[in-house]
């Protein structure tokens, strides 16, 4: 049987990432001198105005204005002419502490007060369902649509930063279609490139130098089949974009963030939250497990979910399906991760080194299957104990 599936990713200049990479940014700055802080940080940005709002309980100062004028000015909106410049731009704020009584849940969770117990373990941050996911569709253990979408929008903002296309602004898509036949990827049904640019290049120009500096830069020609489509730049004009063509808000892009859509996602976003915040950190370590399945040779492909209660420290459930694909039973996965690594929020934060300002480095191009950086959740350091725990 044969089936299509699609999935997109945008470049660090897209409004959306623009506000994930402030948010993010901020949490760096805060964290790398206050690891213990708590973040919950949200970025607005439309023509000429960058708004960053949210909870912040830390023990140190950083100047939000000069991070925001930093993080727009590195992505290149630093002229009129491209409708938003992190020199001139207003920012404003409206930032205060963490809500007490959440501070209280998380600072001393279920488990401790119901023992009336002196330590102080973590409790989760919020409810919520929380999922991870691998595959071996690809080198990076991911879904191949995703994966493929997003070395496409690194290679732009490269190829925009190298100066190999002059006209390129910051803002762009990337989106493709990968043809299935019998649940396995067989080929490339269609490539969508849209990026910004100046008013003055030619749409032929950038059809050529996006065919020929992205996509087969990129693109295995293995993929590439008979009838294979590359649209690019579809609209016809991209000239005005960024902030000034369309607002920004962080979390609005939670699925290029993951896994494209071939997987679940819990709801929550990802950017400007601190470790506590189990919608972050619990599905890096969801991610972390399926791939660590997936890598032992345990499943061609693993999906993990994991659900917690505000307050209380371990998962209310935890769940591993292979569809399948499993050389033993999901039961005995189950038992065997369970036996290796734990799930309360202080466990993980301290498995995955959480407390550390690797963040904004996540904001754009994927938070998984990111080979161009180091992430601990990228690891592969459990497989062969995972193989061994079901001898």
């Amino acid at each position: 049987m044969r089936k299509l599936f699609t999935s997109e990713s945008v470049t660090e200049g897209h409004p959306d990432k623009v506000c994930d990479q402030v948010s993010d940014a901020i949490l760096d700055a805060i964290i790398s001198q206050d690891p213990n802080a708590r973040v919950a940080c949200e970025t607005t940005a439309t023509t000429g105005l960058v708004f960053v709002m949210g909870e912040i309980t830390t023990d140190t100062y950083v100047s939000i204005p000069d991070i925001v004028r930093e993080v727009v000015l590195d992505i290149g909106y630093n002229s009129s002419t491209m409708g938003f410049d992190g020199n001139t731009c207003a920012v404003t704020t409206s930032v205060h502490e963490q809500s007490a009584d959440i501070s209280a849940g998380v600072s001393r969770s279920f488990e401790t007060r119901e023992n009336a117990d002196s330590s102080q373990e973590t409790g989760a941050g919020d409810q919520g369902m929380m999922f991870g996911y691998a595959c071996n569709e690809t080198k990076e253990l991911m879904p191949m649509a995703i994966a493929l979408a997003h070395r496409l929008t690194r290679r732009m903002t490269e190829v925009r930063k190298a100066g190999l296309c002059s006209w390129m602004r910051p803002d762009g898509k990337s989106q493709v279609t990968v043809v299935y036949e019998d649940g396995k990827p067989i080929g490339i049904d269609n490539i969508v490139i849209s990026t910004q640019h100046d008013e003055y290049v030619k749409q032929e120009e950038i059809q050529k130098d996006m065919i020929e500096h992205v996509i087969k830069a990129v693109i295995p020609q293995e993929l590439f089949m008979e009838n294979t489509r590359f649209l690019i730049n579809p609209s016809g004009r991209f000239v005005l974009g960024g902030p000034a063509g369309d607002s920004g808000l962080t979390g609005r892009k939670i699925i290029v963030d993951t896994y494209g859509g071939y997987a679940p996602h819990g709801g929550g976003c990802f950017s400007g939250k601190d470790p506590t915040k189990m919608d972050r950190s619990a599905c890096y370590m969801a991610r972390y497990i399926a791939k660590n399945i997936v890598a032992s040779g345990l499943a061609q492909k693993c999906q993990i979910s994991i659900a917690y209660a505000i307050g209380v420290a371990h998962p209310v459930s935890f769940t591993v399906d292979t569809f399948g694909t499993g050389k033993i039973s999901d039961e005995a996965i189950e038992n065997a991760v369970l036996s290796l690594v734990g799930l309360t929020p202080d466990q993980i934060i301290a498995k995955l080194d959480l407390r550390k300002p690797i963040y904004r480095q996540t904001a754009s191009y994927g938070h998984f299957g990111r080979i161009d950086i180091d992430l601990p959740w990228e690891k592969t350091d459990l497989a062969v104990s995972l193989q061994q725990a079901v001898l």
